[in-house]
């Protein structure tokens, strides 16, 4: 599975990670505001697991749930 984190580093983004880092899933950040907004994100973080993009809490939820 591919999982990037598009971040700025604000606070929800650093929640993310750290849940990341905890549940042992390896993820790429992304740092690109310029092709983030491209893409047509507004707000931060969002994660992409695959082809699903997340906003912040589907995120959190995602992320809680994996094993």
């Amino acid at each position: 599975m591919n999982v990037i984190i598009y971040t700025t580093y604000c606070p929800k983004c650093r929640i993310l990670e750290q849940k990341l880092k905890e549940k042992n899933i390896e993820y790429v950040e992304f740092t690109d505001v310029d092709e983030m907004i491209k893409k047509g994100f507004t707000t931060m973080p969002i994660l992409q697991a695959d082809d699903i993009i997340m906003d912040f809490t589907t995120a959190n939820k995602w992320i809680n749930e994996r094993n």
